[in-house]
């Protein structure tokens, strides 16, 4: 195994992530985007509406009615 191409691509891994995090408003907005999404799993509702309210959550980035 070759280690220095794996530290390569966990590096590459990591940088894109974080272009992501920026992209969709920062740390905050992640944070944001996280306890909209615990909200969702944990409201009443069937398994379908969940999955949609969720759909529709993450492509708001940040807090209901941010973004």
């Amino acid at each position: 195994m070759d280690f220095e191409k794996l530290a390569d691509k966990a590096k590459q891994v990591a940088e894109r992530a974080n272009e992501v995090v920026e992209q969709r408003g920062g740390a905050e907005a992640l944070k944001e985007d996280a306890e909209e999404l615990r909200d969702i799993a944990r409201g009443d509702g069937g398994l379908v509406d969940k999955a949609k309210d969720a759909a529709e959550a993450v492509r708001d980035p940040g807090a209901p009615g941010q973004g």
